[in-house]
Order: structure tokens, then C-alpha cells, then sequence
């Protein structure tokens, strides 16, 4: 068998970083073209890792007494354009249903790009008294937007998501549900994929089409480029006016509910390798690896192949654990794992187990560790615990180190030629679009830090917010 590296066939991130990443998405089998055009399949290892995204935000829903539904995935046209807004924000990129193939339909059915409607008009049936309230509800599911331009993970005409839609007696319930699932937004990056998410409101230009107010979380990938990884909208009552979502308050009084919506999609593993990953592949955080850790046996005789067996079982009660025993050459077997991002390798050779002693190699540093037997289990769970710290603060300090603050525009392009974040004061939407036209720069979310100048760097006029920019996905 070759001993050729998989590796080999990957394009050095830092030569051509676009090309990188579709090469690591191929070689690490997340993914597949599929013969629709801007459809990708989602093949084990890609899905396994939305399937533990899924696991952690579910068990965080639940335990804020979300509940999961279902809608349909077809919208009537005329049901659509019923909140003017969101038909102008998403008219572009849907899909039609317009005939069965036999004849056509006498209404068009759109594929949803989202289901505000679907949600609005259900609410308006089943919300009828303040008792009703709130209903927190989810739903995962797919929808489509018919994009120009696709990415695997980062932009797709179908992607796989999580939309929540709530509804409430007041305007300050709901928004403190929306900055409530903000939180536990960035908590997911903290706490299962190593991702320092940073938070805020996205300014009117950039908010989502009918929403009052949207809040995103951000990440810096490795490029310098940032990636709207989330978002969180506070709806008002517009939606309840569209859909005439009313009900009796505890004085008798009729008046309109208010509504949120917030949701994360499979994006978020776009930002996993982005963040991440290294020339050899994927380098995936511990606790959203679908494997934690791969065993490979070195030369397996009785006595190794006996300790594999007792060492899986001992360790696959707390992780996620593969035996790799195919008859592939040891070294291809690691340049397999690392290139799946498999976080610990644990090597068992006759040589070692001579002394009760095995090999541990973590996959972000690639250092190698002897550790004995009888340790291997406390190892472990320290081993993946520091692993998950490390590959944060790495990625926490390389978004610190690219983000500047300036007062000056000529500097604000000079800073944004190296990537990163940029911090800087201006006057409002007049200067975002001057920024974006001149060079593709948009508003991440604007900060609550004080004003960096009274005078707006880019249209001379006064300074109101402080705002992030950067150039994204």
C-alpha cells in the first residue's frame, strides 16, 4: 500500500485560504457535491458534528422550556406576502413550487427561506388569552435560498438550521428572550466549539428584513475575515399586526402579542474548520468531535490487541472512541485521523506495553505524550479538558491581536488590507455604505464602548456608534 500523505492534497491555508478550505472539506470527508447545483451532501463526519451541535443547543432549549415543533416546508404565495417587509428581504432568493409535473398549481408554494409566516399564522390560531402565553417554540429543519454564489457549510442554496419563534405578553419579555438566546449562543462557542463569539446589534442596514432589532454573534476566521456565525431578532408586534396575533390580557383588554426569532445554521461548521484547522486537515475541539479518540494498534500481537480491547472499553464509557485495526500502514492511520481532526491518538506497541506504558499525540499541537496504563483515563479527561482551553484562548488571542481601533479612514483600509476586526466611530448608514462601496468592509455589530471621535472619519458629519467592521462571508 502507498505510504502517500493525504495531506499532500491539500492546499497550504495560508498560500490560497479559499482553496484550502474546499480542498479540507473534500480530503476530510465532510462533504460531497451533489448533482444539483449548489446542493452539498452532508456525508457521516460533517453531519456528526451538526448532530452534536444539535445535542448541545437542544438540551440548552429545553432546559429554558423551549419545546420542538414542526412546519411545513411550503408557504402559499399569498400567505407570504402578508409582511411586506420580509417578502422585499427575501423575494430575490426563493424557490417556487409551481406545478406537480402534471399541471399547475393555482397558487404558487414557496420553499421556505425561513417560517415567520408559517409560525405567525399558526400563533394567530392557537393564542387567544395571556394564559396562552408565552409559547416558546423550535423547530430543525432545513430551508432553502436560491443563492448565487455557494460555499459548502458557509453559503448554500439549502442549509440545515435551528429556528426559534416565540411569542409574548409584552415587549419586555420579548426582549429578554432575544438577548437571553444570545447568550446561550455564545456560550455554544465557549463551551463546545472553542469559539470566541463576539456579541451585539447589528445596525438598521444590516438587521434582518422585518425585524426591530437583530443581534448576531461574530467570529474572526483564521484569514482576518469575520462570519456571522448567529442571530437573535426582536420582532415587536409587526408581525402580530401582518398576521393579527391578538389575545386577552388579565384586564380584559385586547391587544397584539410580540414576537422573536432567533436561529444558528451548519454554518457553524464552516467557522469550526475556519477557526480551527491546520494544513494537516481539520483540528476539531474535543467536546464537538464526533471522535474524541482514535486507538491505533502498532504491530497488534495478542497482548496488544488484548490491551486495545480493555482500553476501549475503559474509555468509550465517558468518550467518543474508534479502534482504527484495518490493515492500513500505522502512518497512513495518522494521517488519516489528523486529517479528520480526531483531537487524542492513542498508540498501543508491543515495545511500550512491555513497560505498561502507551503513546498519546494531541492533534492541535501534535505533541506526543507517554503515559501509563493505569493513568491513561485521568490523562484523558485533563488531556481534553486543557486541549479545549488551549484551542480557545489561541483563537481568542489571534481575534485580539487583529482588532484595531482607528479615527482615521485611510488607516481603517490599511488595517482592513491585513484582516481583522476594526473598531471606529461614524455617522450612520451614509458611511456604511460608503465603506462597503469602497472596500467591501460591512457593520458586524455596533459596540456600547464610547464614541473613538466627534467627527465621522468617513462624511465629515458628527459621530453616533461605535461599530465593528470587517470584510465577511
Amino acid at each position: 500500500m502507498s505510504n502517500k500523505k493525504l495531506v499532500e492534497q491539500i492546499t497550504s491555508r495560508d498560500v490560497d485560504f479559499s482553496q484550502w478550505y474546499t480542498d479540507l472539506c473534500l480530503k476530510a470527508e465532510l462533504m460531497d457535491y451533489s448533482d444539483a447545483k449548489g446542493f452539498i451532501i452532508y456525508r457521516p463526519l460533517g453531519y456528526a458534528i451538526w448532530e452534536n451541535i444539535q445535542k448541545y443547543l437542544d438540551a440548552e432549549f429545553k432546559k429554558t422550556k423551549h419545546e420542538n415543533v414542526y412546519m411545513p416546508m411550503l408557504i402559499p404565495e399569498s400567505l407570504f406576502q402578508k409582511e411586506k417587509d420580509h417578502v422585499s428581504g427575501f423575494a430575490p432568493e426563493t424557490a417556487m413550487v409551481t406545478t406537480t409535473g402534471v399541471e399547475d398549481l393555482s397558487e404558487r408554494l414557496i420553499i421556505r427561506p425561513t417560517s415567520e409566516v408559517l409560525f405567525g399564522t399558526h400563533y394567530s390560531k392557537i393564542v387567544k388569552s395571556y394564559r396562552d402565553l408565552p409559547k416558546l417554540y423550535n423547530q430543525w429543519c432545513s430551508v432553502v435560498r436560491w443563492e448565487k454564489t455557494t460555499r459548502p457549510f458557509l453559503r448554500g442554496k439549502e442549509f440545515l438550521w435551528q429556528e426559534g419563534h416565540t411569542v409574548h405578553a409584552t415587549a419586555k419579555e420579548a426582549k429578554k428572550e432575544t438577548l437571553d438566546m444570545l447568550k446561550i449562543y455564545k456560550k455554544l462557542g465557549k463551551d463546545l466549539l472553542a469559539i470566541p463569539f463576539v456579541t451585539g446589534r447589528k445596525t438598521n442596514k444590516e438587521k434582518f428584513a422585518g425585524a426591530l432589532e437583530t443581534y448576531a454573534i461574530e467570529a474572526l476566521m483564521h484569514d482576518g475575515q469575520a462570519l456571522q456565525s448567529g442571530t437573535s431578532h426582536y420582532f415587536g408586534n409587526e408581525f402580530a399586526h401582518a398576521f393579527d396575533i391578538k389575545f386577552t390580557d388579565e384586564s380584559n383588554q385586547l391587544k397584539y402579542a410580540y414576537q422573536t426569532s432567533w436561529g444558528v445554521s451548519t454554518r457553524l461548521i464552516g467557522a469550526v474548520i475556519m477557526v480551527h484547522g491546520d494544513d494537516n486537515g481539520l483540528v476539531l475541539p474535543p467536546y464537538v468531535a464526533p471522535t474524541q479518540i482514535v486507538i491505533v494498534p502498532i504491530k497488534p500481537n495478542d497482548e496488544v490487541q488484548a490491551a486495545v480491547k480493555k482500553l476501549s472499553k475503559q474509555l468509550s464509557k465517558k468518550y467518543r472512541v474508534f479502534v482504527d485495526d484495518s490493515s492500513k500502514s500505522p502512518g497512513w492511520k495518522f494521517s488519516e485521523h489528523e486529517m479528520k481532526g480526531v483531537p487524542l491518538r492513542i498508540e498501543v506497541g508491543p515495545r511500550d506495553l512491555e513497560q505498561g506504558l502507551v503513546v498519546v499525540a494531541f492533534r492541535h499541537t501534535h505533541e506526543k505524550v507517554t503515559v501509563r496504563l493505569e493513568d491513561v483515563s485521568s490523562f484523558v479527561k485533563n488531556g481534553l479538558k486543557k486541549m479545549h482551553d488551549d484551542m480557545y484562548q489561541k483563537a481568542l488571542d489571534h481575534a485580539q491581536s487583529r482588532t484595531y481601533t482607528t479615527t482615521n479612514y485611510d488607516e481603517f483600509k490599511s488595517y482592513l488590507k491585513q484582516g481583522g476586526y476594526i473598531k471606529m466611530s461614524v455617522s450612520g448608514e451614509d458611511a456604511e455604505i460608503k465603506i462597503k462601496e469602497e472596500t467591501g468592509a460591512t457593520a458586524r455589530v455596533i459596540l456600547k464602548e464610547p464614541l473613538l471621535s466627534e467627527i465621522c472619519p468617513v462624511t465629515g458629519k458628527k459621530a453616533k456608534q461605535t461599530i465593528l467592521f470587517a470584510r465577511a462571508y
